[in-house]
Formats: structure tokens, C-alpha cells, sequence
């Protein structure tokens, strides 16, 4: 092919080629800087891009599971803070107790001991009903319906659940508001025995207190490992698809050298025929 020719210029084509090269690796690099990543999306790198949106499901899926816990959180609380006032209620229902077992407690003083018991249970009673956390309660109504039922919450990205029994507020309703009994000391005395039904349900308020704590303790550690779980995620997503910025920025400015002395180059390959013209002056 003939150097010297109006119809083919390949100084031209050769420039134009390596314009073009040098353009796109500069789209590409502005790319990066523009967004941040390495990879952006699929025509960037569709291995590392498959990769990239299974991690980011893993930490939406862990975000959604802390917010689950959160509510699992607040209904603990608010489980152990009720229990807790019941709790406290029986010792001073039980203090009453004592005192109405006494055979020598009669007439205006038993009258008075059994009003106070009864206005510490109607106490108790509101802190059961009143036990509720976003419509849900781990005690239940005193009729033993409203919301009452196992928790299961989900703990982790893959769905596994972490279960929390339920407290029959109805039945510990039951056996402490036995008008019948405390009219007379023995009836008394028979609810404080070791088997009493008072004392019975005095202990399973004492042992759900002690469960409802370990799994507001267990909710609270898995919180605290989903959260690590999520930064350890994050922190491998940002070196896969992370763009290192400095190399980047460094990059993009020799490509514009480039880009320069390409169109440089380009233009002056296009003036190569004009000088074919001095030969027929």
C-alpha cells in the first residue's frame, strides 16, 4: 500500500485506534471515580458482581434480623419490668398472708389485712394486662387470650428463629386472688406452704424472671454478632468492588496526557495529504 495516497491514510486509522483505546480506558476510569467502585455492576466484572450482590443480601438480611431482635427486645423489657412488680406485689402479698394464717387476727384487723391483700392484687392484675409491647405480650390477659402465645423471632440471614415461652398471667391470676381461702387462717396458711398454690406461683414467677433475663441477654449477644458479622461483610465487599481512588485519580490523569497528544497525533495524520499538493504546484 502506497505511503503516499489520498484514499488510505493509515497514520490516520493508527491514531484514530489508539484515540479510541485511550477513550474508552478513560470512560472507564471516570467510571470508578464517578461511583466509587471497582465494579459498578456485571460489565465491570460479572464474577465479582455476582459475588458482590450475595454479600449485600446477607447484610440486608442481617440488618432486618437485628430490627426483629429490637422488637423481641422491647417486649422483654417490658416482660421483665411487669414480672418484676409482680414479684415485688407477692412479697408484700405474702407479708399479708403470714399475718392472716394468725388465729388471734380477727374481727376489724383481718377485715383490713384482707382489703389490703385484695388491693395489691387487683395491683398485680394491671401489671399482667398491662404488660403489652407493640400489641404483644409474653403473660397474656388475665382471661389468658389477648396475644398470648410463643415467640419465635428471626435471629440470623438464614431464617433460623430463636424461641421464648410464654407466662400464664391467668393462672398466677388464679391462684393468688382466692378470696374463699383468706377468710380464715388456715385457708391462709395452706396458700404459703411449701406447696402452696401462693408459693407455687411466687417460684414460677421467680424462674421466668431468671429465663426472660437469659434471653434478653442472648438477643443483646446475638444483636452484638450480627452487627461484627455485618461490618466483617461490608469489609470484604469493599475489597472486592472498592475502586482505590489514589491509582484511579493517577490513571485517569495519563490517560488525558494521552488523550492529548492522541488527538494530536490524529491531526496531524490528517494533514498528511494536504502535502501531496505541493508536488503538483
Amino acid at each position: 500500500m502506497s505511503l503516499n495516497s489520498v484514499n488510505t491514510n493509515s497514520g490516520a486509522m493508527i491514531a484514530l485506534q489508539s484515540l479510541n483505546a485511550t477513550n474508552s480506558q478513560l470512560a472507564t476510569v471516570q467510571k470508578h471515580i464517578s461511583t466509587g467502585y471497582r465494579v459498578a455492576d456485571a460489565t465491570d466484572d460479572g464474577a465479582a458482581y455476582a459475588i458482590a450482590q450475595g454479600v449485600r443480601s446477607n447484610v440486608g438480611a442481617l440488618t432486618s434480623a437485628n430490627q426483629q431482635l429490637g422488637n423481641v427486645k422491647g417486649l422483654l423489657s417490658t416482660t421483665n419490668t411487669a414480672l418484676t412488680n409482680v414479684s415485688n406485689t407477692m412479697i408484700q402479698m405474702k407479708n399479708l398472708l403470714v399475718k392472716l394464717a394468725d388465729g388471734n387476727v380477727q374481727g376489724d384487723a383481718r377485715d383490713q389485712n384482707i382489703a389490703a391483700y385484695n388491693s395489691l392484687a387487683d395491683s398485680l392484675k394491671n401489671a399482667i394486662t398491662d404488660a403489652t409491647y407493640n400489641g404483644k405480650t409474653l403473660i397474656g390477659d388475665i382471661g389468658g387470650g389477648s396475644g398470648f402465645g410463643s415467640v419465635n423471632v428471626v435471629r440470623n440471614e438464614v431464617g433460623s428463629t430463636y424461641g421464648i415461652g410464654t407466662f400464664s398471667g391467668s393462672a398466677l391470676y388464679g391462684a393468688v386472688t382466692n378470696g374463699a381461702a383468706i377468710t380464715n387462717a388456715a385457708g391462709a396458711a395452706a396458700l404459703i406452704t411449701a406447696g402452696g398454690s401462693f408459693v407455687t406461683q411466687f417460684n414460677k414467677v421467680s424462674t421466668q424472671l431468671n429465663a426472660y433475663g437469659a434471653a434478653s441477654n442472648y438477643v443483646d449477644a446475638q444483636v452484638t454478632y450480627n452487627n461484627d458479622k455485618i461490618d466483617a461483610l461490608n469489609s470484604g465487599l469493599g475489597s472486592l468492588i472498592d475502586a482505590d481512588l489514589a491509582k484511579e485519580s493517577a490513571q485517569m490523569q495519563s490517560l488525558q496526557i494521552r488523550q492529548q497528544l492522541g488527538t494530536q497525533s490524529l491531526s496531524i495524520a490528517n494533514q498528511a495529504p494536504q502535502s501531496l499538493l505541493s508536488l503538483f504546484k
